[in-house]
């Protein structure tokens, strides 16, 4: 087996959304065997389904370990894909099912295990659809709360990229109300914290941190809002800038964002999921990345979902897929950095 690359695992996703589809697509490119040395987790029949619906050539491959793998320096080899023939046959496109939520949880329990036995160096997923997930017996939210559950992590935080703006949040899949109540000052605290040590491993010494406030104009010293920067934010901001972190806040999000894409900031703590995942869709679903931070093993994803609207078409977009594994490559401890 040729290690001399970064081995990243890809999982499936639903097999029933575009997941198959730009993965085909994907490793069609050349540039993607350059950088990685790839193996989907998830269903052989799913990925030759999908390469007919793309018109992709590409040689595919079924084992069943990574170790059966045998990849080449020069790219251009076989797809390989551990088949856990857990797909039915006879899965139609398009449509939400407990067997295809079913898979799409098994595709990243295997991903899982193989990370943390340092048999893969990276995990990139595929989406998967949270209706499908709970049909099929798995109640979280999504990705993030499973790999933090199979990886035994109670603290991390979503990290969104894009090709001008990185967003990372200090909550993400729960509502408004809740979302407020749980913000504190020791949770941003360490998502700043969290920030600052990510962007350090991707080479940048010292990164400036903008930290969005929760009210309106960031609550303009009490004007709006219940002081809720006062004192779920502002004790956070304070500490972070005693140990030294390049860190500014809490700033108003209507703002702040158009000062991030400019370049005045390198990260922007976001306090809920809206306020960081709109700006971020904005400039493009193509070229957003999924980061999880705070895991034991590096973790990537595309930064949109099923699309069960155009799903076995044939259309969808890998771009998102590319640049998810090529971030996953790049973080891999196998590539020279330190794990996430």
């Amino acid at each position: 087996m040729n290690q001399t690359k970064p081995i990243v695992g890809i999982t499936m996703g639903d097999a029933a959304g575009v997941g198959p589809e730009i993965i085909a697509k994907a490793f069609a490119r050349p540039d993607i065997h350059s950088i990685c040395s790839p193996v989907v987790i998830g269903d052989y029949a799913s990925i030759i389904r999908a390469a007919k619906a793309t018109s992709v050539d590409i040689a595919i491959r079924p084992v069943e370990e990574v170790e059966e793998c045998k990849w080449k320096d020069d790219g251009g080899e076989a797809l390989h894909v551990i088949d856990m023939k857990a797909v039915p046959a006879d899965l139609p496109y398009g449509r939400i099912s407990a067997e295809a939520g079913r898979a799409a949880y098994l595709f990243v329990e295997k991903a899982v295990k193989l990370a943390l036995e340092r048999r893969i160096d990276a995990i990139c997923t595929a989406p998967l659809n949270k209706e499908a997930l709970h049909m099929g017996g798995y109640r979280f939210p999504g990705h993030t709360e499973i790999l933090a559950r199979l990886t035994g992590t109670e603290q991390y935080a979503m990290l969104l990229a894009a090709p001008r703006l990185r967003v990372i949040h200090v909550t993400t899949h729960i509502g408004i109300i809740d979302a407020i109540e749980r913000i504190n000052p020791e949770r941003v605290l360490r998502v700043i914290r969290m920030s600052h040590q990510f962007l350090q491993r991707t080479g940048i010494p010292a990164p400036s941190i903008a930290v969005c406030g929760i009210n309106p104009h960031a609550g303009e010293g009490g004007l709006f809002g219940r002081g809720e920067e006062e004192t779920k934010i502002i004790p956070a901001v304070k500490q972070a800038v005693e140990e030294g972190i390049r860190v500014y806040g809490p700033l108003p999000a209507d703002t702040l964002f158009y000062r991030a894409v400019r370049g005045d900031f390198d990260i922007v703590v976001a306090m809920y999921h809206d306020q960081g995942h709109g700006p971020v869709k904005v400039l493009g679903l193509e070229a957003g990345v999924n980061i999880t931070v705070g895991l034991p093993v590096v973790r990537t994803s595309v930064d949109h979902g099923t699309a069960f609207d155009i799903a076995g078409r044939g259309i969808a977009d890998e771009s998102s897929m590319v640049e998810a594994i090529r971030q996953a490559a790049l973080l891999s401890p196998q590539h020279g950095t330190i794990g996430l």
